[in-house]
């Protein structure tokens, strides 16, 4: 009972009228209001203030609005999590990771990950930052490794985990490789590759053009691999994510710091999920992930 009482503040507040919300769960008004008083005199608290037909949360009605939104989804996904335990399927968690991530912290993870759960049945889709977001909207993954683009969202959990600069893959043999970074200004007349998905392409570039500010031309590829291969023929530079490194690109490959003016460019890495399927495979997998980057 407690619980239903909990749902139908929750629409009052959600709807800010008591006609709607008791529309939503096709009970009268005169039903509704019964139900929030018998759920203030359960806490021994006011939640609302009631003035004619309107009415405001007190401090403590915001307060318990705000916990009781996570207490309902916590016991959303713990209701799924028992069902499927009772329908004996595996535990799955569905991992998303920047395709141009170069950085080794995502991979020891989920190392780590499987080692502690081995039952538990992973798998991972890689693609640029739109297309993870997309598939954190549209319930596809359950948690991304992505860049920082938009303001944070109280949508998701939104885990920092390292703050890093930019870098450009070159060709070796590219004059502007033998600089200790670059600017975009420099590289205006240089295209830049990007690895982008068709659909994502309008997109990506628009952030390159205009974010980053890189002016010259655009060329995509569909992976990392075919995309490094364009480099390595020096057809343009390669935006690239994660930490600098390159000690495994032989001699034909160079990452370069990428600067506007003088000023170094920084990137924000974070593990978002949906708040509303946060459960505790996914929360631990993303304490194992800051922990892979706090150990660096």
């Amino acid at each position: 009972m407690l619980l239903r009482q909990i749902e139908y503040f929750q629409s009052v507040v959600r709807n800010n009228n008591f006609t709607l919300a008791a529309e939503e769960h096709h009970i009268s008004q005169s039903a509704i209001s019964q139900q929030i008083k018998a759920l203030e005199d359960e806490l021994g608290v006011e939640l609302l203030v009631r003035k004619n037909r309107r009415f405001e949360l007190t401090e403590a009605g915001k307060h318990f609005y705000k916990k009781s939104l996570v207490l309902t989804a916590d016991l959303e996904q713990l209701c799924r999590e028992t069902a499927r335990i009772d329908r004996k399927e595996a535990a799955q968690l569905r991992l998303g990771v920047l395709s141009t991530y170069s950085g080794d912290e995502f991979n020891r993870a989920i190392a780590a990950f499987s080692e502690k759960y081995p039952d538990v049945e992973l798998s991972v889709v890689s693609g640029n930052h739109e297309d993870l977001y997309d598939g954190l909207r549209f319930g596809r993954i359950d948690l991304a490794l992505n860049d920082q683009r938009r303001a944070f969202s109280d949508t998701y959990q939104n885990l920092v985990l390292m703050e890093t600069a930019c870098y450009v893959e070159m060709a070796s043999h590219n004059p502007l490789s033998k600089l200790d970074s670059v600017s975009v200004d420099a590289l205006k007349n240089t295209p830049c590759i990007l690895v982008a998905s068709p659909e994502q392409q309008e997109e990506e570039q628009r952030f390159y053009r205009d974010i980053i500010g890189f002016k010259g031309e655009f060329l995509f590829a569909q992976t990392l691999q075919a995309a490094r291969v364009m480099v390595v023929s020096n057809r343009g530079v390669m935006p690239v994510e994660g930490a600098n490194s390159d000690s495994f690109f032989g001699a034909t490959l160079k990452r370069v710091p990428l600067t506007r003016g003088n000023i170094p460019l920084r990137r924000t890495y974070c593990a978002f999920w949906k708040k509303e399927n946060s459960g505790h495979l996914v929360e631990e997998f993303a304490e194992i992930l800051k922990s892979m980057y706090s150990s660096h």
